[in-house]
Formats: structure tokens, C-alpha cells, sequence
């Protein structure tokens, strides 16, 4: 398998639009997450597992970003939810 994400859920709050959406690690070590958003202000992170994480993902970038893509780096088999802020 790969690295995948999908988008769940969308908000508009005034003036920005709220993304919410999953990753899948699956055999992967990150990878990017495709927020939907043109500029991303920032993007969060939360593991979803009944067992406690080794390693956190992380963003690999300085926000804000000019682009609607958000480079992760992973463990292997990590899964969770993300939010990202943006235009």
C-alpha cells in the first residue's frame, strides 16, 4: 500500500475555508496531504489509534503555504486526521 489521504469534510468560516480529512501510512513514510484549500495558513495533526503512538507525524513545512499541499513525515502504519486553514 501507500500513503493516502482523503477530505471529509468541508467549513466556511467568514473569510476561510476549514478542511478536515484523513491519512493512511500504509507502508509508506509520509507523504503530501492534497488539503483542497489554494493557500493553507495552517494544518494540524491528530493520530487515530486504540494503541499509544511511538512517533508523531509531522509537518515538513513553514506556513503559510502558496500551495494547497502539506508535506508529512510519517511512521510507517500511522493513521489519523488532519485540519487545515486556509484560502
Amino acid at each position: 500500500m501507500a500513503w493516502s489521504t482523503s477530505i471529509l469534510k468541508k467549513y466556511v468560516f467568514g473569510n476561510r475555508r476549514v478542511h478536515i480529512g484523513s491519512f493512511n501510512s500504509a507502508g509508506a513514510t509520509g507523504g503530501d496531504i492534497t488539503t483542497g484549500l489554494k493557500r493553507v495558513e495552517i494544518c494540524i495533526l491528530q493520530h487515530s489509534s486504540d494503541a499509544v503512538a511511538g512517533d508523531h507525524a509531522t509537518i515538513n513545512a513553514t506556513f503559510p503555504l502558496a500551495s494547497g499541499s502539506v508535506t508529512v513525515v510519517s511512521t510507517s502504519g500511522d493513521t489519523g486526521y488532519w485540519i487545515a486553514i486556509g484560502l
